[in-house]
């Protein structure tokens, strides 16, 4: 095919340009007799495109199960789980073995999330739990560039205190209004400084303290500030639950469903028909690993084996970490460390 641009004329005046461009069956292409090989450019949409682009593009429901390690996180993307939350419970059981009384801090968090984010760099987005932020402004302003460099979708900052506790423990205490909007005043603004999609969460502990009004007037205040979402955590019940979603509304709400905690259990359908858009669920992986290993481990000392099921041995297992991917690569670049198979 060839493309002749003929000469142009322009105020009167005659510009002799002819511009010849040939693209043959293979893709190249030739300008006036220069030979040029075809280019593609592909725009690989991030963790933080992604997220924004399901809360802005559709209306369905964003579940995410609580992830707290490489192998959770592993078993929910391959159980096709469109986006994962990180907790922080579960970071702080699992990293640090104690228990969610704001021992995790940003290295803690940051190692974790950027972990999970990178064991598929084109998978689902992870939303990551980033408690108060971890100081003053500064802090909030390093911890939100550090999250978005780890590849991490989106996170929620509160306002409780800096000594905080897990949200669905009572005692729970919540700094000023003011000191609030400085937190999320220095996450919205270093996202933007960063050009980040970068979802930022606003999510407020009051209720137990001020009351559910005092809740909404904080939401507010930081959706007007430019919080993408918000979220109320430890509803009392499920009118309450609705209610936020009809006050706040259009603005998306996210919440935090932990059976047996605080609130009522909402199911995902009831939740959406509420018109919630985001839901976590906070210890889905985490309890049931307690009781598995706990159970797992009673056998062992009572019978002296664990008892793990047919066909449940070590391959299966790196099958779901990666194995098979692992062992495409080395093929592909021309090792020979799995010639003889696994």
């Amino acid at each position: 095919m060839t493309v002749t641009e003929r000469p142009t004329s322009s105020m009167g005046s005659s510009t002799n340009t002819t511009l010849t461009i040939t693209v043959d069956k293979s893709g190249f292409y030739e300008v006036n007799g220069v030979r040029h090989e075809p280019t593609v450019t592909l725009n690989i949409a991030t963790g933080a495109t992604k997220l924004r682009r399901y809360l802005k593009e559709t209306d369905e429901m964003i579940v995410c199960p609580g992830v707290y390690d490489g192998l959770s996180a592993r078993i929910a993307m391959e159980l096709g789980f469109k986006a994962l939350y990180m907790t922080g419970a579960g970071t702080t059981a699992s990293r640090l073995g104690m228990a969610d009384l704001g021992l995790a801090q940003l290295y803690d968090m940051r190692t974790n999330a950027e972990m999970i984010a990178n064991l598929d760099p084109f998978g689902p987005p992870l939303i990551a739990d980033m408690d108060t932020g971890y100081g003053g402004p500064l802090m909030v302003s390093k911890s939100v560039q550090q999250y978005i460099q780890a590849g991490v979708a989106g996170f929620h900052i509160e306002d409780q205190i800096q000594n905080k506790r897990c949200g669905h423990l009572a005692g729970k205490r919540v700094v000023s209004l003011e000191e609030y909007m400085t937190r999320i005043r220095a996450a919205k603004l270093t996202k933007e400084r960063l050009h980040s999609d970068i979802v930022l969460i606003a999510r407020t502990d009051a209720l137990q303290q001020h009351g559910y009004d005092e809740c909404i007037r904080r939401l507010k205040a930081a959706r007007d500030l430019g919080a993408d979402v918000g979220l109320l955590e430890g509803f009392t019940s499920k009118e309450q639950a609705r209610q936020a979603v009809q006050d706040l509304a259009p603005w998306p709400l996210l919440l935090n469903m932990v059976e047996n905690g605080a609130g009522p259990v909402i199911p995902v359908d009831e939740a959406c028909e509420m018109g919630f858009r985001i839901m976590i669920f906070s210890f889905a992986t985490l309890a049931p690993a307690y009781l598995g290993i706990k159970e797992a481990l009673e056998k062992l000392k009572k019978d002296g084996v664990v008892g793990i099921p047919d066909g449940l041995g070590p391959k299966k297992l790196f099958e779901v970490c990666g194995l098979l991917d692992s062992m495409r690569i080395d093929t592909e670049a021309g090792g020979d460390g799995f010639a003889n198979g696994v």
